[in-house]
């Protein structure tokens, strides 16, 4: 996507005589609305939607840009858009029609300590499919990685001995730590059997389908939704929500933001602190509830 994004300064310079200034901000902006859509969305730049670009809007509101500051991103991303749909390598402009979103409606929804146990012990370790989903269910809790981390494993990313994973993406990689409990789902996983899963012994994925093949998001997402009609929790849950119930849960108990970055792969820290706004508001919520004269 870095070509598009250069070619879209290019068309800035030669076609549209754009300021040096002008075409430095207008590639800022697009590369920080590309940081957001990978880091929170898990969506790339072709991929983007109206809504998207709303939340980003409500994002951004929420870091305390001004409204002009806004309406400059958006404009640039109208532009950008505007030049992918002229070389068909997307159908509509999703900045066209996008709309300012209330602030509160962009912090990302979470489960609670109870509902993440509910949820966790809904895979029934009587089969290989009970056992592996339990095992990528507390690996994705533990860890909070991203769903196209999660079943981008291989099997030489799990060191159990030592109790970490080591995860690799987007050029660099990270070194998270598992908690006993997905150790141990890992490790009844790992030796009994995944090896009786494998469609090839030289396969290499860590996380595999009924077929013996590596697991797909697809496949991964209808597990999640799967746990979640048993579980009987009413929020609408996907592979991202396990990702930030495990941000917000460190940040609530004492965890320092630079820490959770690491873990999370945040290349800015900006994207982070979404999770300080989220502990904050449900603070500010408990206090309105719990306080006798609030």
């Amino acid at each position: 996507m870095t070509d598009y994004i250069q070619g879209f300064a290019g068309y800035l310079e030669l076609e549209r005589n754009a300021s040096a200034n002008t075409i430095v901000s207008y590639v800022r902006d697009v590369t920080q609305f590309a940081r957001y859509l990978l880091e929170v969305e898990e969506v790339a730049l072709p991929q983007a939607a109206t809504e998207h670009i709303e939340r980003y809007m409500g994002y951004m509101s929420g870091k305390g840009k001004s409204a002009s500051s806004i309406a400059r991103s958006v404009a640039s991303l109208k532009s950008y858009y505007g030049y992918l749909q002229n070389r068909g390598v997307v159908r509509y402009n999703p900045a066209k029609d996008a709309i300012p979103v209330r602030t509160e409606r962009k912090l990302p929804q979470i489960l609670t300590g109870k509902e993440v146990e509910r949820f966790l012990e809904q895979p029934q370790c009587v089969d290989a499919k009970g056992y592996r989903d339990h095992a990528m269910l507390e690996l994705l809790y533990a860890t909070g990685i991203r769903v196209s981390e999660l079943i981008g494993l291989n099997v030489g990313d799990v060191n159990l001995p030592g109790s970490y994973i080591r995860c690799a993406s987007r050029g660099k990689e990270r070194v998270i730590p598992l908690y006993p409990g997905a150790v141990k789902a890992l490790a009844d996983y790992v030796k009994e059997i995944r090896p009786q899963m494998v469609l090839s012994p030289k396969e290499q994925a860590l996380f595999v389908n009924m077929s013996g093949e590596r697991m797909s998001r697809q496949g991964f997402w209808k597990i999640i939704k799967y746990y979640q009609g048993k579980a009987q929790i009413d929020k609408d849950i996907t592979p991202h929500t396990l990702r930030h119930s495990f941000a917000a849960h460190l940040l609530e108990n004492g965890a320092d933001l630079r820490s959770i970055q690491e873990m999370l792969g945040h290349a800015d820290i900006s994207s982070t602190q979404i999770y300080s706004h989220m502990v904050k508001q449900k603070l500010q919520d408990v206090y309105q509830k719990a306080h006798p004269r609030a």
